[in-house]
């Protein structure tokens, strides 16, 4: 572990007080366990786990699924988590050590430009909740909450009103930085769990206590290679669906106490409550049915139509809490980091989140999200442009670098330092993430590839790792660091 004495402070064009190697590090075990339940705990979640019981697969399918893809969600995490633990750096400055001390700026721009995404779709999500919830309180406001009737950009005025509401009050969290985000994101994930088993106890009174799962059953034998697919269909949707998260996680292992605690938070945080969350997912939406009429796979709706207005508003604010939460952590923060990378001595940590929130309104979120085909298309493509940086950023740091990394050379313009490459930028490193990148798309545009769509992430996966990998063995002095690592 090689850290920045107090005189090698390193470029001022590569750093600034927010991408230096942290000096207090504070998290422990169970803030890792509450920023794994603010990632999932969330409307998008919800939707996401619930769209995976409607495949067409039998349940017990659903959950191996889940179960298999969430391992290799905390394996990816606990790798990530490496580098950034070991540095005490975010993503944009660790991705030096692969990319170059500029190249890096072209992975991190792409990762934040993916974050910019996510973070308009879960702020649009939680915005829904507080529109669905107004209509309910003031019925008057019903034809102001119609795009078609009042509205511009493709959202009514009072879903203007809502997201803007959501967007300012993520900002306030943020603006009291990472300490304050810790404490918010601490109980604003275990707060759904009370919620749900509310709102599941409501719902199976009006059921008499009576619950079936027969609408999810499939009606028809299927092979052994259907069986297979669909699992590995429904695995590709949640890691597709994580892939963001693990990216960005090196932006919180970094505050770690030990490695120790940052492995145990993602034991309990992922398998467990991911299982967890996903049962009390399913137990909801199958509740809808029998009290409502039809399956309803918004947990905004579902609580909305309750007739106790106290527990609907409650309920509301819950869910609204929770998204804010993941939106902060998983997509707020790393954002920022991006885009203070760009130019870190001109652009702070918190000049970057403003850019972010900016660019969240500009990509108009709402018609991301919209449908559950879209849903799918959001997820293959954010997802395929992920997986290529986390495989080249693994294959270097584990394979090529033996975990070995110069922290000082992180932030080092000099031409003979470790991570400066050709003009600060690793070719085969960017070439790798373009091949990895456009693999991946390709499983979603063409059509004929069409059936294999969901795997897209996982061959950008791939191919990215073993085109890196492949050039790293023709050309290895392009990928060997220049001095002797401590």
């Amino acid at each position: 572990m090689s850290g920045l004495s107090s005189h090698q402070t390193g470029s001022s064009s590569l750093m600034n007080e927010d991408l230096a190697p942290v000096t207090q590090r504070t998290w422990g075990g169970k803030d890792y366990l509450f920023l794994w339940m603010s990632n999932i705990h969330s409307v998008a979640g919800y939707v996401t786990v619930s769209s995976l019981f409607v495949m067409g697969l039998p349940l017990h399918d659903v959950f191996l699924a889940m179960l298999l893809s969430i391992l290799v969600v905390q394996i990816g995490c606990n790798l990530v988590a490496g580098p950034s633990f070991t540095t005490g750096a975010p993503f944009p400055v660790v991705a030096r050590m692969t990319f170059g001390v500029y190249g890096a700026i072209i992975a991190a721009l792409i990762r934040g430009l993916i974050a910019i995404g996510w973070y308009g779709i879960q702020t649009w999500l939680a915005s829904n909740a507080l529109v669905i919830l107004a209509v309910k309180l003031w019925p008057a406001l019903e034809p102001w909450a119609i795009a078609q009737q009042h509205g511009f950009a493709g959202l009514s005025l009072v879903g203007w009103g809502a997201f803007m509401t959501v967007w300012t009050l993520q900002i306030l969290v943020f603006w009291n930085g990472m300490d304050a985000i810790r404490h918010f994101i601490d109980w604003a994930g275990p707060i759904i769990y009370g919620m749900m088993a509310l709102l599941d106890g409501w719902l199976l009174i009006k059921t008499g206590g009576h619950i079936s799962f027969h609408m999810f059953h499939v009606a028809t034998h299927l092979t052994l290679t259907q069986h297979v697919s669909g699992i590995v269909n429904a695995m590709a949707l949640v890691l597709a669906y994580f892939s963001p998260i693990i990216l960005n996680f090196g932006d919180f292992s970094r505050y770690g106490l030990t490695m120790r605690a940052i492995r145990s938070g993602n034991f309990w945080g992922l398998p467990f409550n991911f299982l967890a969350f996903a049962f009390l997912t399913l137990l909801t939406v199958a509740l809808t049915l029998p009290v409502f009429g039809r399956l309803i796979f918004d947990p905004v709706e579902t609580v909305v139509k309750t007739t106790n207005l106290a527990t609907a508003l409650l309920g509301v604010l819950t869910v609204v809490t929770a998204t804010i939460g993941i939106n902060i952590s998983a997509n707020f923060v790393s954002a920022a980091f991006d885009f203070s990378n760009i130019a870190p001595n001109r652009l702070s940590w918190r000049q970057g989140g403003l850019i972010a929130a900016i660019g969240a309104i500009l990509v108009t979120p709402w018609n991301l999200y919209a449908r559950p085909d879209l849903v799918h298309l959001t997820l293959d493509v954010l997802g395929s442009c992920v997986t290529p940086m986390i495989a080249i950023l693994l294959a270097d740091y584990y394979i090529i670098k033996k975990q070995r990394i110069h922290t000082a050379s992180l932030y080092s313009t000099d031409s003979n330092d470790a991570y400066w490459y050709y003009a600060g930028i690793n070719p085969i490193a960017v070439s790798a993430l373009i091949v990895g990148t456009l693999f991946g798309l390709s499983f979603i545009f063409f059509s004929a590839l069409a059936d294999y769509r969901n795997l897209s992430c996982v061959a950008g996966f791939i191919a990215a790792l073993a085109f890196y990998l492949l050039l790293a063995q023709m050309f290895p002095r392009l990928c060997t660091q220049k001095k002797a690592v401590a």
